[in-house]
């Protein structure tokens, strides 16, 4: 059925102060490197509406984002976040994207999705936005598969080198999503202990050493994560794609290369077609080499091209 690639322009339009890793040119990157792989179905991310964001954050946090936006400049909502005009047409993007995502995976449509939208969202807390998150993108997608789609076993997989704090908040309380981080510790935001655990002992945090590389991540997925995502019996698999665990990564010490997201990818992918027809919903969460980002990505998503076939 084929790989769809979400995008959209407006993700563009989400400017960050000079110097932040966090910039557009991450985005310009990732697409140009994804312009040399043919057969995908591109499509444009649409404008997630209030409806969606309210699956996760109430009312009084989305007033204070759509509030935020300023007509010029830079309004810095936490040391590390930061909003410009158009920065609320992104977002939604970034939600409209992953949410199109899973219908159209749920649907037939496509087999699998990647989601190359900005700003990130592992870390948006309910109430809370942080670490270049204004919406939690992926929590929400989980919460519209289950709400939209009546699904009970969704697995959500998040291997960006910090801990997916936000998406395990908004899952926090959901026995129908199984959440897995691994991420570095001791690294920000500074959570992501193992005995954080959900109130169903749903969360499953994966702390890796600093300066550790590809080997002791196999060594981790094989354990941990494949057997119970294989008991779990997924009817979707849904990825927090972070490439920041990239050996040339400038905000962590992780040792990972191409060849290890290529291996993680495939082996997520096979749990799809053995559970689910190979669903799979990946979207963009860090990765802040550019070069190494683009790379990682674009064999990321070969690989979902060539199970999506």
């Amino acid at each position: 059925m084929g790989t769809a690639l979400y995008w959209h322009d407006d993700c563009l339009g989400h400017v960050t102060p000079p110097g932040h890793p966090e910039q557009v040119a991450r985005l310009e990157h990732i697409r140009a490197a994804l312009a040399g792989i043919g057969g995908l179905d591109r499509r444009e991310a649409p404008l997630a509406g209030d409806d969606l964001i309210l699956r996760g954050h109430p009312q009084s946090y989305l007033d204070k984002i759509l509030s935020s936006e300023p007509e010029e400049g830079f309004v810095t909502l936490d040391s590390d976040t930061h909003m410009s005009r158009g920065s609320v047409a992104a977002a939604r993007r970034a939600v409209g994207g992953a949410v199109a995502a899973v219908d159209a995976v749920m649907a037939g449509e496509v087999t699998n999705a990647f989601v190359a939208t900005r700003p990130p969202g592992h870390h948006a807390e309910r109430e809370t936005h942080m670490g270049f998150c204004l919406f939690g993108n992926v929590a929400l997608a989980a919460k519209h598969a289950m709400e939209a789609h009546g699904l009970t076993r969704v697995a959500v997989v998040d291997f960006d080198v910090h801990h997916g704090n936000g998406t395990q908040d908004l899952l926090w309380d959901e026995a129908r999503a199984l959440f897995f981080s691994s991420h570095q510790m001791p690294l920000w935001p500074g959570t992501g202990a193992p005995g954080e655990k959900g109130a169903h002992g749903q969360i499953v945090n994966l702390p890796l050493e600093p300066t550790s590389g590809g080997a002791e991540m196999r060594a981790l997925y094989e354990d941990r994560v494949f057997p119970r995502i294989d008991d779990w019996a997924p009817e979707l698999i849904l990825i927090s794609a972070g490439f920041d665990a990239h050996r040339a990564d400038p905000l962590a010490q992780l040792n990972w290369d191409i060849a290890d997201f290529t291996w993680l990818t495939e082996n997520l992918c096979d749990l799809a077609a053995k559970h689910c027809r190979g669903r799979v919903v990946s979207a963009l969460e860090g990765g802040y080499d550019v070069e190494a980002l683009a790379a990682s990505v674009a064999a990321h998503v070969t690989v979902l091209k060539e199970r999506g076939a």
